[in-house]
């Protein structure tokens, strides 16, 4: 054991922003990639077969993760961190470790009472609340599969109040793998459980899409697995007990209600989404669904990734007393974001016919034109990510959520007037979301110039114009690229496909380097030191 031990704590050990955000990435990358061959199966076997079917899995999630989200989430990383790191900076290891272990067991209490009020409300919650549109059959599926998942909450609790601590400290290859394994989780649910369970004979479970909502919990229970075995060589000293006295877990409890709400407004507003969704007809409801996922996956894997790991050093910076450090720390995430995040959603707008036909063999034209609209919420959302942790790491949760309360507000009321007044349909309630998300970021940008003086500042705004403008040159490279090499209709299949999209890629992005190296940008240097590096070492 002790042998197991040190090898995880040597594989868990301490890393830089870089590195973290490196492995942070990656594992976004190779979740998503997992993500897409799990929603390609599902896709194939019920889009067109079983779109009531389809839809009612979708339905399924969204009280679970709502719950899940309100109670924990990005909720707790973002306000415990702070305060965790905040005790282990002034040497009081211990208050550290009972915050850590009294908010394991609240959590853990609060989201078993959440699971069990799903479990016992999923019918009401599915017919009124969430998708009043589906016919009898899918409702009723809805309420099945909800029921089976109404476990993640409490599963979801644990691992990420685990996995939060461990970021806490800087060790972040446990926290990257997790999401991994619950992919594989509900892709094992996809190949094994649909076609039913049969144990010694006794036939336990009959199969069909429910199976996928079994390898769900599947995929929570080994998260929790995984998030747990980099707990080894920490020294945290687990009791079976919630510390009211402790200064630090009153702390987080006081900041995580702001932060709480400022999550759940974002499904608030995905619940009415899907509320008017359902009345669209059978598909639609998966059809935005999916194309939402899509635009959240270049979000996740860029400005996600970049953001978590940079947020433990700008709560270090604050608990320093360097407020000079902190403005720029964030100036440099906030360009490196914005520069990785440009040409990205230039790709995804030109290329989206691509994009779908991952997830959809075939492709889909709702799907892609909704995803077309989503574009910019791409950009904006991304900012988003960082611009919301400023104000965290000043354990500022307050701010963000009358913000995000505005924005839920607003987005409801575009999306009924997009879709409904105007007779926009289910893009109408894409144009809603987007709008919005552009509002929301620029209120947060405009709160931020007034406190941190000299954030937006001319070198700032001038490299961002930059970066437009590289954005720009590339669109057009882009545009005739993917002129040149079109998704043809006997080619969808992914060993067709794919290495066209790659040479999209690859092309765009050349581009995109060349035109920042010419317009001065210094986020291209590590690129091109890196590839002279390697083009170096080919010579020798």
């Amino acid at each position: 054991m002790s042998r197991f031990k040190n090898a995880v704590s040597r594989v868990n050990s301490k890393v830089s922003i870089q590195l973290a955000a490196t492995m942070l990435a990656t594992s976004t990358f190779l979740s998503a990639g997992l993500g897409f061959w799990r929603e390609r199966l599902l896709n194939g076997n019920y889009y067109d077969t079983y779109p009531v079917g389809i839809d009612a899995y979708t339905v399924a999630f969204t009280i679970p993760d709502f719950m899940y989200t309100i109670l924990v989430s990005g909720a707790l990383s973002v306000t415990f961190i702070p305060v965790f790191n905040q005790r282990l900076a002034t040497g009081n290891k211990q208050s550290a470790w009972r915050l850590s272990t009294s908010l394991i067991n609240f959590m853990a209490l609060i989201t078993l009472v959440a699971s069990i009020l799903i479990i016992i409300f999923a019918e009401p919650l599915v017919r009124y609340v969430v998708a009043p549109g589906l016919d009898e059959s899918g409702r009723n599926l809805a309420i099945s599969m909800m029921r089976v998942i109404a476990v993640n909450p409490f599963l979801f609790a644990v691992s990420t109040v685990i996995a939060s601590m461990q970021q806490a400290v800087g060790r972040f290859t446990f926290f990257a793998l997790a999401p991994m394994v619950y992919n594989i989780g509900i892709i094992i649910g996809i190949f094994f459980f649909i076609d039913g369970i049969t144990i010694f004979g006794w036939r336990v479970f009959d199969g069909g899409i429910m199976g996928v909502a079994l390898g769900v919990v599947l995929g929570a229970i080994l998260q929790l697995l995984v998030s747990s075995i980099g707990l080894l060589g920490l020294g945290f000293d687990y009791q079976f007990k919630i510390y009211r006295k402790n200064k630090g877990f009153r702390r987080v409890l006081k900041l995580l209600p702001p932060r709480a709400l400022d999550q759940g407004a974002d499904y608030v507003t995905m619940i009415a989404e899907l509320n008017l969704a359902s009345r669209m007809g059978a598909g639609t409801i998966r059809a935005f669904q999916q194309a939402s996922m899509l635009h959240l996956y270049p979000i996740n894997l860029i400005a996600l990734s970049i953001s978590t790991a940079a947020f433990p050093q700008l709560t270090v910076r604050l608990a320093q007393g360097r407020p000079d450090l902190f403005k720029k720390d964030l100036q440099s995430v906030m360009r490196v974001i914005a520069w990785l995040i440009l040409p990205v959603a230039t790709i995804t707008y030109f290329a989206r016919g691509y994009v779908v036909n991952f997830i959809k063999e075939g492709g889909d034209p709702q799907m892609a034109g909704i995803l077309a609209i989503f574009v910019a919420a791409i950009v904006f959302r991304s900012m988003y990510h960082i611009a919301a942790r400023s104000f965290y790491a000043q354990q500022d949760t307050k701010t963000p959520l009358y913000v995000s309360i505005f924005a839920i507000t607003l987005n409801v009321l575009l999306a009924i007037w997009f879709s409904v007044q105007l007779d926009f349909g289910v893009y109408g309630i894409a144009w809603a979301a987007t709008i919005v998300s552009i509002i929301e970021v620029l209120i947060l940008f405009g709160i931020m110039s007034r406190r941190i003086p000299g954030i937006f500042d001319a070198v700032f705004v001038h490299a961002i114009a930059r970066m437009v403008s590289a954005t720009g040159f590339m669109a057009v490279v882009t545009y005739f690229t993917v002129r040149a090499l079109p998704l043809l209709a006997d080619g969808r299949g992914l060993m067709s496909s794919a290495p066209r999209f790659a040479v999209i890629v690859l092309v765009s992005f050349a581009a995109y380097v060349l035109f920042s190296w010419m317009l001065r940008l210094s986020e291209v240097d590590p690129i091109l030191r890196r590839a002279k590096k390697i083009l170096f070492s080919q010579a020798k």
